[in-house]
C-alpha cells in the first residue's frame, strides 16, 4: 500500500516538475523515500534522495523518516557505488534552492568532475543525455543493488 501524502504545488519535487526540468528518472521507492537518477551523460550515476513528504532539510525529519533515513542513505549509496564501480558516493544536502529535502549522491572515480570540493569551479556540463537504453540499464542496475 502506498502513503500518499500532500503535494506542495509550488514545490518542484512535489509536483513532479524536478524530474523533467532536471532530466532524471525515478530508480527506486518506498513508503517514505524516492531514488532518482541524472540522465546527464558527464555525471553518470548521480542521484538523489527525497523525502515524499514535503519538508525543507534534515531538522524536519521525524518518526519513521529520521528512524530510516541513515539506513536508506547507507542502503542507496551502496548500491550507486556497486553499480557504477565508483571509489565511493559523496553526498551532499544543500537546502535553498528547491526547498524539498533531498540528497545529493555522487559516485566518485578517479579524474572525475568531483574532488576535494563539490564540483570543480572551471568544470561547465554538458547538457548531453544518455540513451534510453542506457538509463534503463542505469536503473535497473542501482535497483537491483539496493539492499536492506
Amino acid at each position: 500500500m502506498d502513503q500518499t501524502f500532500p503535494v506542495e504545488s509550488n514545490c518542484k519535487i512535489c509536483n513532479g516538475q524536478a524530474d523533467r526540468d532536471f532530466k532524471r528518472i525515478e530508480v527506486w521507492q518506498n513508503l517514505l523515500w524516492r531514488l532518482t537518477a541524472s540522465t546527464y551523460k558527464q555525471v553518470k550515476g548521480f542521484c538523489y534522495l527525497e523525502p515524499k513528504r514535503h519538508i525543507r532539510n534534515t531538522t524536519e525529519l521525524n518518526g519513521e523518516e529520521a528512524r530510516t533515513f541513515g539506513a536508506v542513505v547507507a542502503a542507496v549509496s551502496n548500491a550507486i557505488k556497486i553499480a557504477f564501480d565508483a571509489k565511493l558516493v559523496y553526498l551532499y544536502v544543500f537546502g535553498d534552492h528547491i526547498p524539498h529535502l533531498h540528497v545529493h549522491l555522487a559516485p566518485h572515480h578517479d579524474g572525475d568532475i568531483f574532488q576535494d570540493d563539490v564540483v570543480k569551479n572551471s568544470v561547465n556540463l554538458s547538457e548531453e543525455t544518455v540513451n534510453s537504453e542506457e538509463v534503463k540499464g542505469m536503473a535497473s542496475s542501482i535497483n537491483s543493488a539496493i539492499k536492506f
